[in-house]
């Protein structure tokens, strides 16, 4: 029975839910309230409590029976005690409360047959109150004498009364967290979902939850597929494009072997050819699948950047290496080599010079690569990192290229769950800091 009841509240709406447990508060709440009535009606005091009652109401109704109407408040007054207080007033319409105590009031005329005909009254307080127990009874002239005392055993009717005033609060308190924690549960896994959005395969969100939050979720998947289908089609599209074109390039590579061609035209056209073999590889590296499918390996990555800096101070370039000599890290030895060989490249192009760092910095390797060049505008550096943007008012205007480079490096650092930092030197000049974490050991 619990089962079913537990399925069908998973299968209902948000609102649905809500009214629910607004119901179950209430049903509560009657149950409670009911049971402390029954107690209270069904109350009845020890005996010396009870004649002590008595003897009180019998001893106040016979003495402010014999006093003027005038001096019954202040008689009454006078015989007041702390734990017993009394108080007149004129003939007036008596309103009876719902906690009657109907069989204390059985005990006290048992004890004291005369306050049967005084229409005695007896009920529990409300909180907070003079007293615990309170009642009224009615002189010869129909004026009221109202009274209020304490008797140790009430106390337990006192606190169910509390018992119940708290208890739907509480249980309130609980459903609703209960409800809050069961309906957010799903609403995490969707949040987590959509970081990861268009960075992958799609990975459906179970769909759970209340019936908004189901269709949310299957929405959700359904743009999760859409979008992985459109960047599929776009990475397919844009590899063919690249592949196709470079067929007519290498014809036109061929057809400038042709000894009729002028030796200055075909040099020129050779270096366009090249250029745009290289925009293509750029256009292809940055769409292809990032090499997720290629699993990552132990790579040493200070052997690796010092091999680079090597290569191009071989080649005449301006570049140096200084840091530990071995490394090692997890990760995509491909994507990592690119996207150092595109910052050492950046740094030799733009501002002439290379020095390459590799140092260890707690659970992290920090790959630095600084130039001396003009760096770039700290209000682009978040430019410079988005595809197929040229910051051509800081660099040089006779790049080559098409603003690949940065973004190739950003893909291939976030791949290995790293971070990409740019940042202008005081001295002049651009740094450029890969944070991979290492291996563990």
């Amino acid at each position: 029975m619990l089962g079913r009841l537990v399925a069908l509240f998973r299968r209902m709406g948000l609102p649905e839910r809500l009214l629910a447990v607004l119901l179950l508060v209430v049903l509560i709440e009657f149950a409670a309230n009911s049971f402390v009535f029954e107690r209270v009606d069904s109350f009845m005091l020890r005996r010396d409590d009870a004649e002590r009652i008595a003897e009180s109401l019998v001893l106040a109704r016979r003495t402010l029976q014999r006093e003027e109407p005038g001096e019954r408040d202040d008689i009454a007054h006078v015989l007041s005690t702390d734990r017993f207080q009394l108080s007149w007033s004129a003939p007036t319409t008596r309103r009876h409360s719902q906690l009657g105590l109907s069989n204390l009031r059985e005990q006290v005329v048992d004890l004291a047959p005369e306050l049967a005909l005084a229409d005695l009254e007896l009920h529990l307080e409300q909180l907070p109150g003079k007293g615990n127990i309170g009642g009224s009874i009615r002189l010869s002239d129909g004026s009221l004498v109202r009274f209020h005392t304490h008797a140790n055993a009430a106390w337990k009717l006192t606190a169910g009364r509390i018992l119940s005033l708290v208890l739907p609060t509480v249980l309130l308190f609980a459903l609703a967290w209960v409800l809050v924690r069961q309906t957010l549960k799903p609403l995490r896994n969707l949040i987590g979902a959509t970081r990861h959005l268009g960075s992958g395969p799609p990975n459906p969100v179970p769909e759970r939850g209340p019936d908004e939050l189901r269709a949310l979720i299957r929405a959700l998947n359904e743009m999760q597929e859409r979008i992985h289908q459109s960047l599929v089609d776009r990475t397919q599209t844009m590899l063919a494009i690249g592949h196709d074109l470079k067929t007519p390039l290498s014809r036109m590579r061929l057809r400038l072997d042709d000894e009729s061609v002028d030796p200055e035209v075909r040099e020129g056209l050779n270096h366009d050819i090249d250029e745009m073999r290289m925009l293509l590889d750029s256009i292809q590296a940055y769409v292809d699948s990032d090499g997720r499918s290629i699993p990552a390996e132990r790579i040493d990555i200070a052997v690796m950047a010092e091999t680079l800096v090597d290569t191009a101070a071989d080649h005449g370039a301006n570049a140096t290496y200084s840091g530990v000599s071995s490394l090692e890290v997890r990760a995509r030895p491909v994507a990592i080599r690119r996207a150092l060989s595109n910052l050492i490249e950046n740094a030799l192009h733009y501002g002439g010079n290379a020095r390459v760092k590799v140092r260890r910095d707690g659970g992290a390797v920090e790959i630095v690569v600084e130039d001396d060049g003009p760096g770039i505008p700290d209000d682009r550096i978040t430019d410079a990192l988005q595809p197929f943007v040229r910051l051509d008012t800081a660099r040089a205007r006779d790049t080559a290229g098409m603003g690949l480079g940065l973004p190739i490096v950003r893909k291939a650092v976030r791949m290995e769950n790293g971070t990409l930092d740019l940042r202008n030197r005081p001295e002049g000049g651009l740094s450029a800091t890969i944070r991979l974490p290492l291996t563990a050991d």
